[in-house]
């Protein structure tokens, strides 16, 4: 980028030809400040004193390393020009780079005062002041640049981008004016949004931590910061946010929404009930937030005051569908005939987003369902699954490759060079397998055992691995996995040691063991065997028509693609199974299996042979896991509240007609259950 470009001045001449000439040495400043001098030199030869001229000639110097003579060329320009701002700012860059920080801030508060608007003049204050320790200053210096910033082209057209819904366009953006300007407070708030829009939050977390060290009162930056923990389940650290925010605004309705839905992610759901129960009181006609609240009361198992309110969004938004599939996603709630009128009705709109009528179809199949329809619930069901589908971008062949990959890379020559390796500690207890699987009923059981915390769904180990790839391909390693086998005793124990760091932050009690309910960590089984050698591993299985039609009829709030497609849960399916099998040979009695199906049948039998697996005794508190009144935030809360039922287990059966292409991708596996047949690794 040109002076011009940077300090707002036009490149002006009294003819054509001396135009041309000075935006040619503008242009090779960059790439032959020699050269631009020279060029600089000849047009003030002709044209002695002229005003262009002579600033960016002292650029031109500053390119070389010459701040010295670019100081006094811009002295006399000043002394003849007192009042041009550029080149008050352009002597304050040539005194910073003389060392000479003083009398550079001197020099810019000089500029700004002549030109308060005058583009990165602020931002080079608030440096010089930040690097000087003048905080105070600095920040109030931030925050005049962030002002001035919203006309600046790169936050003009990122914040355009975002606004369009193209985050990966702000980001391509404001990435490469970063590049040149690492501490520009306005384009790293900007920035850390985007990236979390891309879904990249633990880069947007230190993009936005890093623009609030330097301005701790910049309000949306700390409000989007909160966002982002909170979405990395780094609640407390969200909760802080929010309140330091309320702190200043504390009837600010998106602060409140914020604060409730942290509040839930942390287990404080109690006081979270509280909060939206402030909120609609203040806003009565919301039904954004009757929505939020009937969630947050299904949360704390209060079933019949969820269904009240999510009935009461509904009613004010009749175009909303995510009031009906709130009902819906209770599970245990049958809907009426009433409903099935006004889901059609809903249905019949023609002007109705996709979002909304996926989540319409999806209340609607379930509806249906109950009341024994089921050739017309399928197929509201699979106009559901087709927007879903359609609006989300899925690689099932990505997926399958990298599911080989693991299985490639994951040896027993692997683990056998790392035996004894990795971090000691025996806390976790991890619970895998496909969501609908019954992983949520395992946690509720052993969270009832008196040495064992269940901590739900975390983030952690993905965020780790995802790490570990960027990683890779910052220092020409190969990918995840293959870059494990690069790392030592000491790297593998610092990992398992980060995990429970990690972890730590959401345990609630001392009890020796806690359980990680994320079904998708069965991806990383082979990394949790090399960082924590000493953990538990449990394998939720569940017959393979029960569970992927279970989730064909589950609308999701984020992820999980492949389940809106009967062929690619199939795939999803039998490539779990293959890689579950896989680690069954390579690391032999490492993974204890859970059969949903024999759980049902004998509960006591099961939960005493996982009990023992876990090295833990038996106590008959984990028979009556439905008494637990702790918070479960998945799909199966309401039906872990419940004892163990068989009336799920044959569900499936109803639907079968319509399963062709889910068989079809199973391949074998879904008549052998529970045996897995071994597929050709070609």
């Amino acid at each position: 980028m040109g002076i011009g470009a940077v300090i707002g001045v036009s490149i002006s001449a009294e003819t054509e030809n001396a135009g041309e000439a000075l935006a040619r040495a503008v242009r090779l400043i960059a790439s032959n400040p020699a050269a631009a001098e020279r060029e600089l030199r000849a047009i003030l030869g002709a044209r002695p004193g002229e005003l262009n001229a002579t600033l960016y000639l002292a650029r031109a110097l500053r390119a070389q390393r010459r701040p010295h003579n670019a100081a006094n060329a811009l002295d006399a320009l000043i002394a003849e020009h007192p009042r041009f701002a550029p080149a008050h700012y352009e002597r304050a860059l040539a005194l910073s780079e003389l060392g000479e920080k003083e009398n550079a801030a001197v020099a810019l508060f000089a500029a700004l005062d002549l030109d308060p608007k005058l583009p990165n003049g602020w931002l080079v204050l608030a440096e010089n002041l930040f690097e000087r320790g003048d905080r105070a200053g600095a920040e109030i210096a931030y925050k005049r640049h962030v002002a001035v910033s919203a006309d600046a082209p790169h936050i003009r057209d990122s914040v355009k981008a975002l606004h369009d819904g193209d985050a990966a366009r702000a980001e391509q953006i404001l990435r490469a004016y970063l590049n040149r300007m690492p501490t520009d407070v306005a384009a790293l708030a900007v920035m850390g949004e985007a990236l979390g829009r891309l879904g990249e939050n633990e880069k947007a977390v230190v993009l936005l931590r890093l623009c609030l060290e330097r301005v701790p009162s910049f309000v949306a930056a700390r409000y989007n910061h909160a966002i982002i923990l909170n979405q990395l389940q780094r609640s407390a650290e969200a909760i802080a946010e929010i309140e330091s925010l309320l702190r200043e605004k504390p009837d600010d309705r998106d602060y409140r929404t914020l604060y409730a839905g942290a509040l839930a992610t942390a287990g404080d759901i109690a006081k979270a009930v509280g909060v939206f129960e402030g909120l609609i009181t203040d806003f009565p006609d919301s039904a954004k937030h009757w929505s939020d609240y009937g969630q947050a009361l299904r949360g704390a198992g209060r079933q019949a005051e969820a269904v009240e309110a999510f009935r009461r969004s509904a009613a004010l938004d009749p175009d909303s569908g995510a009031a009906y599939w709130g009902i819906a996603n209770l599970k245990t709630v049958s809907l009426g005939s009433d409903d099935v009128a006004s889901l059609r009705a809903a249905l019949a709109r023609p002007d109705l987003d996709d979002d909304d009528r996926a989540k319409f179809c999806f209340a609607l199949g379930k509806a249906l369902e109950d009341q024994g329809s089921f050739a017309d619930s399928f197929a509201a069901y699979a106009e559901g699954n087709a927007l879903r589908y359609a609006a989300l971008p899925h690689d099932a062949e990505a997926d399958r490759r990298y599911m080989r990959s693991l299985q490639a890379f994951f040896t027993p020559a692997q683990f056998a060079q790392r035996a004894g390796m990795g971090a000691p500690a025996p806390d976790p207890i991890f619970v895998v397998g496909l969501p609908r699987s019954g992983t949520t009923l395992i946690e509720q059981i052993l969270d009832c055992h008196s040495a064992v915390e269940g901590v739900s769904e975390l983030l952690e180990l993905g965020a780790i691995a995802r790490r570990l790839d960027l990683d890779a391909s910052v220092y020409k390693l190969p990918p995840y996995p293959g870059m494990l086998a690069r790392l030592d005793n000491d790297a593998l124990r610092v990992l398992g040691e980060d995990y429970l760091t990690r972890a730590r932050r959401h345990r609630k009690t001392a009890k020796p063991f806690f359980v990680d309910k994320m079904p998708g960590n069965f991806e990383h089984i082979g990394l949790i065997h090399l960082i924590l050698p000493n953990a538990k591993i449990i394998d939720a299985r569940r017959h393979p028509l029960a569970c992927c039609l279970s989730n064909f009829k589950q609308h999701y709030a984020r992820g999980q693609v492949w389940t809106y497609d009967l062929k690619a849960l199939g795939r999803s399916y039998s490539d779990h199974a293959e890689l579950m099998a896989h680690y069954d040979r390579v690391l032999p009695g490492r993974i204890h299996r859970v059969f949903h199906e024999k759980m049902v049948e004998n509960p006591e039998r099961e939960v005493r042979a996982l009990l023992e697996f876990c090295g833990l005794p038996f106590e008959p508190a984990c028979l009556n896991f439905h008494e637990n009144t702790r918070q479960v935030r998945t799909v199966s809360s309401e039906q872990v509240r419940r004892p163990i039922f068989s009336d799920g287990v044959d569900q499936w059966r109803n639907f079968e007609p319509w399963l062709g292409p889910l068989k079809e991708a199973l391949g074998p596996i879904w008549n052998t259950y529970p045996d897995v047949p071994q597929r050709d690794a070609t």
